[in-house]
């Protein structure tokens, strides 16, 4: 057993499954609380994003991502896990995030184990903007 393997203070080791949420965790309060060190933490150094605008498919880089996080900046976004499916050393996840009176946005995201870690090697996301009604 690796040492990073073990939670800080015990020997109980975590499961991959809670390894992955708390990659997840990362990802969701990282950038509701303006904390980009805890999102490269989660996100593999060159990850991208993928969406569709308008018929086109729409790339950023995860550093161009990460850098318009601000230190201290909270955002109102409220983040939720919908689904996890693991297996071997490959996650796939399903996030959703509401910025109310704004949009929800879905995410999806692969997410890889290597080097003994869990990080998120790519995220696909779409929005759908929010009834009055939610």
């Amino acid at each position: 057993m690796r040492e990073n393997d073990k939670e800080a203070g015990n020997n109980t080791v975590k499961s991959d499954f809670d390894q992955i949420t708390e990659v997840l965790f990362d990802y969701i309060e990282g950038t509701a609380e303006g904390q980009p060190e805890r999102l490269r933490k989660a996100f593999h150094p060159n990850f991208n994003l993928y969406t569709v605008t308008n018929d086109t498919l729409w790339t950023r880089s995860g550093k161009q991502y990460i850098a318009n996080i601000k230190t201290g900046e909270k955002l109102n976004r409220i983040g939720r896990i919908l689904a996890i499916d693991m297996e071997k050393d490959a996650a796939i996840a399903k996030v959703e995030i509401k910025v109310p009176n704004w949009r929800t946005f879905t995410d999806y995201f692969l997410i890889l184990k290597y080097e003994g870690n869990w990080r998120i090697v790519h995220k696909s996301y779409s929005w759908r903007a929010i009834s009055k009604k939610e």
